[in-house]
Formats: C-alpha cells, structure tokens, sequence
C-alpha cells in the first residue's frame, strides 16, 4: 500500500490527491510528478540508439503526416530523422546511464572548508508532460567534506539530469542527491530558476513567470548558511 501511495498521491495546492481523481489534462496543467526517479521501463535500453533513431524516424513521420504536412518537400523530407537523432543524441541523452558523467574527486589539499558556489548554470530541458522546452539556470553549492568535485562537472551533472523528459521538482532533487552521493556530504545547496514554454506557449500563456525551486540539505539548512549562498547568487558580476 505505502508504495503504490508514493506513485498515485501528489499535493495540490497544499492538499494530498489522488492522480486517480485527476485528468490526463489536470495532470499536464499543474505540472505534477510521480516521485524523484524518472519513470523508466525495465527494457528501456534494450534496442540501441540506431534502433530507436529508426523507430522513431518512422513514428515522426506518420505524426508529421496526421498533421497534413507534404514530406515530399525538400524542407520536410529530413525533419523525421533529424527529430529522432535529436530526441536519442541530444535531448534525451540523459536518460542512459552510459551518458552520465565521469567525475573524479581531489583532495582538499588547500583546506578550503567555506561554501564553493557555481552559479547561472544554463541547461534546457523538456517538460515531461508536453515535451516542450524548459529553459533556466541552476545554482549549485556545497561545503567539502574533504573532496573536491572538478567546476565543469558541476555544470556536466546539471546538464546530464536536464537532458530527459522533466519535472522541475524531479530536476531539482536528482542534482542534489546526485552531489550529495558523489562528494560524501549532506552539505549540498541547489537553486533552480526557469522558464516553461508550456506555461508561455500554451494552456494559460503566462509568458512573464517563472519556477524557482531549492534544495538545502546539512549546512545549509542553517538560516545563516542559506542566506550566505543566496547572497552569493544575487551578486551582479561581469568580467
């Protein structure tokens, strides 16, 4: 019972519902996830990368036909191929383990113990529920425990959990759970501020908000460390 509570019940507005009592549409709207994982099927990498290109090459082109469009013409004749190599390569590239990054810890030879802050991380996404872009920067931090992570990894991790169908929440926490098992601390901070095309794009076409979500684990549950990291995030640098 507690494991099929975890995937059918999400908070709306604050109160606990059953996704049973909601619509496919309802679902889609009020951008609701399922849990922290991305839902995968046991054989999702059962067919290789050509074979998905393959497959989806063919789906693409009968949805591109349902819409009445002319794939005899030379502009058209290639999307279906295109759309599948950029789904497996590029959009979704983050759904196969073999994708995720190599990361490599140091030594804290400097004894550096105060927060290291990566900030304006670009990333784009997909919502999971529309696959249209979400587009934002993320802000991550944490506070050694005696390693040290690489910068760019910093941003290839956000990058590599951005890379798959998405729920801002999901992001959120993947990342910082992610942080949190690499470098062997719970002091582990994420911000996430971005914009969902389809929030501004369709169904109520707000094209002024966006989402910020936040993860503050150890450390930076204090009040005093967290207002330290968002300080540092709000700094107006150019160089």
């Amino acid at each position: 019972m507690e494991q099929k509570e975890i995937h059918l019940n999400a908070l709306l507005n604050g109160n606990k519902i059953s996704l049973l009592e909601l619509s496919i549409d309802e679902i889609g709207d009020e951008h609701i996830s399922t849990g922290i994982e991305t839902p995968l099927r046991g054989d999702a990498f059962d067919m290789s990368n050509k074979e998905k290109i393959s497959k989806i090459e063919f789906h693409f082109k009968e949805i591109m036909e349902t819409l009445g469009l002319d794939l005899t013409d030379d502009s058209l004749q290639g999307t279906p191929l295109r759309v599948a190599k950029m789904y497996v390569e590029e959009l979704f590239s983050g759904l196969s383990p073999l994708n995720k990054p190599k990361v490599a810890l140091f030594e804290n030879k400097y004894q550096y113990n105060q927060m290291l802050v990566e900030k304006d991380i670009t990333f784009y996404s997909n919502c999971e529920h529309h696959f249209v872009p979400i587009i934002g920067k993320a802000h991550v931090a944490y506070i050694s425990s005696g390693k040290v992570i690489g910068l760019s990894k910093l941003n290839r991790i956000v990058n590599y959990f951005a890379k798959r169908p998405q729920v801002q929440e999901r992001l959120t926490m993947q990342i910082a759970k992610e942080l949190q098992s690499i470098l062997g601390t719970d002091d582990v901070a994420i911000l996430i501020d971005a914009k969902h095309l389809c929030v501004s794009s369709r169904g109520i076409k707000d094209n002024s908000s966006a989402t910020v979500s936040s993860f503050y684990a150890g450390k930076f549950s204090e009040e005093k460390t967290k207002e330290e990291f968002l300080k540092y995030i709000s700094l107006n640098t150019s160089y």
